[in-house]
């Protein structure tokens, strides 16, 4: 890969990063424990709510790991290995 390659690539790496964090700060309150007041809401929506907070909190653990394997890349750029196969 050429440096402007390279540079594109950072570049759209940490565009990406800066989606997931954004996304991840719109989603927060996504993942709070659900309140269990039968009185404020009932049994189905309480199952409804506790459903959507376990899927927020799967999709935010997903969004974890790829921006372990975003900072990774990066690091890889700087250090001059990126393309080159790092686990063998």
């Amino acid at each position: 890969m050429s440096e402007q390659e390279f540079e594109l690539a950072k570049l759209q790496l940490l565009e990406l990063k800066a989606e997931i964090h954004a996304l991840d700060e719109t989603i927060k309150e996504d993942i709070e424990p659900v309140e269990l007041d039968q009185a404020k809401i009932g049994r189905l929506s309480r199952m409804d709510a506790i459903q959507g907070q376990q899927m927020a909190a799967a999709a935010s653990r997903r969004r974890h790991q790829q921006l372990i394997k975003i900072e990774g890349a990066l690091n890889r750029i700087d250090s001059g290995d990126y393309g080159y196969c790092f686990i063998c």
